[in-house]
């Protein structure tokens, strides 16, 4: 699987409609799906142990999509296996009180992985340039008036793009995954949610309301994906309407940004090689 035909190309202008919400290159039976993603797991896993005793790199993953595109079965599948101690995860969710007290991007600082580390947003700070944007929430952030002009989304992306190249520049490696689902797919996984006693709870009032500005969140989606993909920090479009499938191409598309960091343990020089000789030598006659 090549990772770079999920890779959003700034060669020409993004357009949602032109991308997939099925993988048809491959079909795939679940146990191959299963067994694959079990392979990529084992190499993140080997990976993230060079990663955390390296201690240089720190890994963001972005996952954004619709209500019921799969966001938190991506992280609980692709993210099984490895140390809990080196992964953290945030939900973006409504703004508390401190957060509206503070720039958009403070929450997301305050929850950046260390070197080492790696962190998930489900959802993120790109909640500010969609949800913010569709219903009109601005004047929720308390910004004087003076600040807020008709090209405030454009200075928005700007500042998102710095940002990351910011982050990038330090070393913390943005991964940022769109869950692509169908309109009609959606419908169908909001239904099993009502049909199910088991998943009743997933389900909310506010699913069918926020479907209701589908179009508008599309024609967000498309400009802020458009505006913010960068070498850098790309954005990766993700068929979602196959849950497995969908992870697969996720954990794909993490171990060969991991794989592309050249990632080692650290070597010891000489002398602490000695050292660890006598040591063993001390163990051994203790």
């Amino acid at each position: 699987m090549e990772i770079n035909e999920f890779k959003v190309d700034n060669s020409e202008k993004f357009k949602i409609s032109k991308t997939k919400t099925k993988y048809n290159d491959k079909t795939y039976t679940n146990d191959e799906l299963q067994f694959l993603l079990d392979k990529n797991i084992e190499k993140i896993s080997e990976f993230q142990s060079k990663l955390y005793a390296q201690g240089e790199f720190g890994i963001l993953i972005i996952i954004q999509a619709m209500d019921a595109a799969g966001k938190d079965g991506a992280v609980k599948h692709v993210m099984t296996g490895l140390n809990p101690q080196g992964v953290h995860v945030t939900s973006f969710k409504q703004p508390s009180a401190e957060e509206l007290a503070h720039d958009y991007l403070w929450k997301a600082h305050n929850s950046m992985p260390g070197r080492g580390q790696i962190g998930i947003f489900n959802r993120s700070y790109y909640e500010e340039l969609l949800v913010v944007r569709v219903h009109n929430l601005l004047e929720n952030e308390k910004i004087p008036e003076k600040f807020i002009g008709d090209d405030i989304w454009k200075k928005r992306y700007e500042q998102v793009k710095d940002f990351e190249k910011y982050l990038y520049e330090n070393a913390i490696i943005p991964i940022k995954i769109f869950l692509n689902v169908s309109k009609d797919e959606q419908k169908k996984r909001l239904l099993e949610r009502i049909d199910d006693k088991a998943k009743n709870w997933k389900f909310s009032e506010a699913d069918i309301k926020e479907r209701e500005f589908w179009d508008d969140y599309q024609k967000c989606y498309e400009e802020v994906i458009e505006n913010t993909n960068a070498k850098v920090a790309p954005w990766y479009v993700v068929p979602a309407d196959n849950k497995k499938l969908a992870r697969l191409i996720i954990s794909e598309i993490l171990q060969k940004t991991l794989k592309g960091l050249n990632l080692e343990y650290p070597t010891l020089s000489a002398e602490q090689t000695e050292l660890l000789d006598e040591y063993k030598k001390k163990l051994e006659k203790s």
